[in-house]
């Protein structure tokens, strides 16, 4: 049964910005643009590297391990990693490109709630 959980202060997130936050057991990012918010694992699926380290350009979010990248849209890959050629034909192989998970969120009270 999934439960609705205050995750952040509003406020607490800059224009433009990402953070961590840990609950349920889950690491989640939650990033802000505009006056858009998204909430999405904030481990990379391919090698685990903490994407709120990362670039943000927009709503794709660079993991700083090995430059895969995701759209915090909807979590779908633009790009598995940085390799290129035989490399990165190779990484899809050994580990197939899996888009990030994307968990619901409303904002409530001033607070940014996440459904986990």
């Amino acid at each position: 049964m999934s439960e609705w959980i205050s995750v952040l202060k509003v406020d607490e997130l800059s224009d433009g910005t990402m953070k961590t936050v840990n609950t349920g057991g889950q690491a989640i990012l939650i990033a802000k643009l505009g006056n858009t918010y998204y909430a999405v694992d904030n481990r990379c699926p391919h090698r685990g590297g903490n994407l709120s380290q990362g670039k943000l350009s927009g709503t794709i979010v660079t993991c700083p391990l090995h430059g895969s990248q995701f759209d915090l849209q909807d979590g779908h890959v633009v790009r598995w990693t940085n390799w290129g050629g035989v490399a990165v034909a190779m990484a899809k192989v050994i580990k197939s490109p899996r888009p990030l998970k994307k968990y619901p969120m409303k904002l409530e009270n001033g607070q940014i709630m996440v459904e986990i």
